[in-house]
């Protein structure tokens, strides 16, 4: 039974699990921030009903073997390829059913903290509090609001000094009720000189009812560290997907999106990056591929302060059926950021006279020792080589396939092998 979004049910929703006052009153701080602010004024338009939302629901009590899960949690993540995953490639995971982490395995050595957010709050909240709500404040827009309001589950990592994983850490996301919010809250901290390669999976089944996502990451990226975020979204075509996503990175630090937009109805995400200390550096390579019904509006954001910073982003967008495929990113070098440089690179594919894409950069530059590039192209699926790889007997469909694969080749290069074979067999579908 859904119960209607007020003060009662989140002061019951922090009770039930059992958090310190201080959490129930940001809770309530965020909610009437919530009812105070607007949508974006940019972007694609939200027509949400948030009275028709279920804003939480536990499906069971998480778990660490698959044998207690129960069987149709088990299969769903069978189906998804997690389970195996998890036997051949990774170091810790952690699988949540929609609001609450349902299996969780940390294999990583003990001196690793890699839990569920929620736990972290319980296990370590000297930790906790040193970082939560310190990147991204719950008052920044209307669904930062919303998660600090209802937030729940999502994973918690420390990473600690000079310490390096030789296999990713990964956590999974899945949404199988209709008009269910999801509001995971995620936070990293990469210590010194240490390494981290983190995985997200996100995915829900299709209902004729609308349901949102809006997750907050926050990671903090140590002197000389190194933080890689992989994401692949195939969320349903009837998701809202309003993610907030941010790292700051320390002197000599490097941080690295990996950022896979191929499903929901509406996506707003823009990965960013704070470049705190000198000759730190921030990647952002992603794609966006919208088919009909799907607007799909991300970018990245790269926010100089360091001396000696480095940037880049590469946004492949695809739009086929209709779709709409925009980029939008902010670049901004400030005055004491000397010799920094920035290089931003947009390619887009129309595969029909229907599909549109555009591009919204801001790009700021307040010194003039620093250097930044922007290029950006649209273009059609090239007719010429098309009839060339139909005359050697592929269909025109095949040959389409062929040549998005190819377009996304740099973005493949970046993901692990089992992810890069499960975004070609996204792609070809």
């Amino acid at each position: 039974m859904k119960e209607p979004l007020n003060e009662n049910f989140i002061k019951n929703l922090s009770l039930r699990k059992q958090e310190p006052l201080w959490m129930t009153e940001f809770r309530l701080k965020s909610f009437q921030e919530f009812l105070s602010q607007e949508n974006p004024t940019f972007g694609p338009n939200l027509p949400i009903s948030f009275d028709d939302l279920l804003y939480y629901k536990k499906s069971e009590e998480q778990k660490s073997d698959w044998k207690d899960v129960s069987k149709d949690t088990y299969h769903t993540f069978c189906k998804l390829g997690v389970v195996d995953a998890e036997e051949k490639y990774l170091a810790g995971v952690s699988n949540q059913l929609e609001s609450e982490v349902v299996y969780h395995k940390n294999k990583t050595d003990e001196n690793i903290i890699f839990c569920s957010t929620d736990d972290a709050l319980k296990n370590y909240p000297e930790l906790f509090s040193k970082y939560f709500n310190t990147l991204v404040d719950y008052k920044e827009n209307k669904y930062t609001a919303l998660n600090g309001a209802v937030w729940s589950g999502g994973s918690f990592i420390y990473i600690p000094p000079f310490t390096k994983l030789d296999r990713p850490l990964q956590s999974y996301f899945r949404i199988d009720t209709e008009s269910l919010g999801q509001f995971e809250r995620t936070i990293i901290i990469v210590d010194e000189g240490s390494e981290l390669s983190y995985i997200e999976g996100c995915t829900a089944k299709s209902f004729s009812k609308s349901s949102l996502h809006a997750g907050v990451v926050e990671i903090f990226v140590g002197k000389n560290a190194r933080c890689r975020y992989s994401t692949i979204q195939n969320w349903s075509t009837d998701v809202y997907n309003l993610v907030t996503k941010r790292a700051i990175v320390d002197d000599g630090g490097v941080m690295e999106w990996v950022d896979g937009n191929i499903g929901s109805g509406v996506t707003m995400k823009y990965p960013s990056v704070i470049l705190k200390g000198d000759y730190s550096s921030g990647n952002c390579i992603s794609i966006a591929y919208a088919k009909e019904g799907q607007v799909l509006d991300a970018g990245a954001k790269m926010i100089h302060l360091g001396q000696h910073t480095k940037s880049n982003i590469l946004n492949k967008s695809i739009a086929s059926f209709g779709g709409v495929s925009n980029y939008r990113g902010t670049v901004r070098i400030s005055k004491n950021a000397l010799f920094s440089e920035a290089t931003i690179k947009c390619d887009t594919i129309l595969l029909d006279d229907n599909s549109k894409s555009d591009t919204y950069p801001k790009n700021i530059v307040e010194n003039t020792n620093s250097t930044l590039e922007h290029e950006a192209t649209v273009s059609r699926v090239n007719e010429e080589k098309l009839f060339y790889l139909q005359s050697k007997g592929l269909s025109e469909e095949t040959a389409k396939e062929l040549f998005i694969l190819g377009f996304v080749d740099e973005f493949k290069k970046e993901l692990p092998m089992e992810y890069a074979v499960e975004l070609n067999r996204l792609l070809k579908e």
